[in-house]
């Protein structure tokens, strides 16, 4: 089993550049279906994610080249298969985005029920009904969604949730169809936008991305591109709440920062000094943090993806903090390993209270999910004491050489494989 050993307390300091979106990325790279190709996609950061999608891509029939800078061609003139994998995407939860632009394409598409991190039930059926309202016929037959149509026609769409998911199966399905599709109550988060960005750039004819209502007019074909992934939102939120609790100052680069604007306005909230140059945020928080309340929403509210750092932070905050969760139900987890840190917890439904404590003492933890393993780490980081992190391959699927930049700040992160070998 995977494991960090982390020796905490020690202060950290210097510059981190963010990778490409592991969510801009996962979407765009199911999106190469829609086109034979050639297209190549830049800045794809290298996540255990990453390579089963391309896993996924392959076993459709895209072929896929990486150059020595890391760049990605994908193509596809011989065609794709109808029909993905169940042993990859049983694994990942992503993975059904191959579902919207396999239907778009082939008009037929058979996808299993996804996989992934067990935080919360998250139904497909959002998915399921957009493709319907498209024309499709759509059921399940042994763990497998099925969608078939003799022809997409464009149509009006009201989700009852602002699925991210959803939105961007539904978008993909769209561009080809016939006529317009219009989705109401649409996702907005930035890797919506960059979806749309990239469509469009191959000829797509994509409206209003990043507001709640988009307009997508059909287009007969798609042709190659060359296009560049946006900077990951939830690793540079990551690395600013290590900023604001690390003892110096840490300067995150290749960042976007109104894609943080949440973040940053909760890490203000909270006392931590921040600095804006360009693309780059440098934080600190050399003094005790204050305490906050936050509420998870969907963007541009607080992202949840962050909500386990963040309470990382509140447990050594300088009051009581109040966390609710409203967007997963199980997300939580990780509040059990804090508590063997000394950490005051208290959960009721899906709130937390927080009341912070002076120092939390290194344990034995374990990542609950990918990023409550990322939170794990921080807490780690900056306990008093030796903590070991297991199951640390949760954090492999969204933080590209994770342990190697953290120490490369001061950190003292000891990395060890399922074979005990560092």
């Amino acid at each position: 089993m995977s494991r960090m050993v982390i020796d905490g307390g020690f202060p950290l300091s210097g510059s981190v550049r963010i990778n490409g979106a592991k969510n801009s990325a996962l979407p765009i790279m199911a999106a190469s279906i829609l086109c034979q190709g050639p297209i190549v996609l830049k800045n794809i950061p290298k996540l255990n994610d990453v390579e089963t999608m391309a896993k996924v891509l392959e076993a459709l029939g895209i072929k896929i080249q990486i150059n020595d800078c890391g760049d990605w061609k994908l193509s596809s003139f011989s065609g794709v298969n109808e029909e993905a994998p169940y042993e990859l995407v049983k694994t990942m939860r992503a993975s059904f985005f191959v579902m919207g632009p396999l239907l778009a394409r082939r008009k037929c598409a058979r996808v299993p029920l996804p996989g992934g991190c067990a935080i919360g039930v998250r139904p497909v059926n959002i998915h399921l009904k957009g493709f319907e309202a498209l024309g499709a016929r759509v059921g399940l037959d042994a763990g497998y969604a099925v969608a078939k149509a003799d022809k997409l026609i464009g149509t009006k769409v009201h989700f009852d949730f602002p699925s991210v998911g959803a939105t961007e199966n539904l978008m993909m399905a769209a561009t080809l169809a016939e006529g317009t599709t219009i989705i109401e109550n649409a996702a907005r988060e930035p890797e919506i936008e960059d979806l749309a960005d990239f469509i469009n750039s191959m000829g797509g004819k994509i409206k209003g991305a990043g507001t709640p209502t988009i307009s997508i007019d059909g287009v007969n074909e798609l042709g190659s591109v060359e296009y560049k992934i946006i900077p990951d939102r939830i690793e540079a939120g990551t690395f600013m709440v290590l900023g604001a609790l690390s003892k110096g100052a840490i300067s995150v680069e290749n960042c976007i920062p109104v894609h943080s604007g949440a973040v940053i306005e909760k890490l203000r909230e909270m006392g931590a000094c921040l600095d804006f140059q360009d693309s780059r945020v440098i934080v600190s928080g050399k003094k005790r943090l204050l305490p906050v309340e936050l509420k998870t929403l969907p963007f541009p509210g607080f992202p949840t993806d962050m909500q386990a750092q963040f309470m990382v932070a509140m447990c050594l905050a300088g009051g009581t903090s109040i966390i609710t969760e409203s967007v997963f139900e199980n997300r939580f987890m990780h509040v059990g390993e804090l508590i063997r840190m000394g950490a005051n917890l208290s959960i009721r439904d899906r709130t937390v209270v927080i009341k912070g404590v002076e120092k939390l003492k290194g344990a034995p933890l374990v990542a609950t999910d990918l990023r409550a393993g990322a939170a794990m780490v921080i807490a780690g980081l900056v306990a008093d004491g030796r903590t070991e992190v297991s199951k640390v391959h949760h954090i492999h699927r969204g933080y590209q050489n994770f342990v190697e930049r953290i120490n490369a700040l001061g950190a003292k992160i000891q990395y060890f494989d399922g074979d005990g070998d560092e």
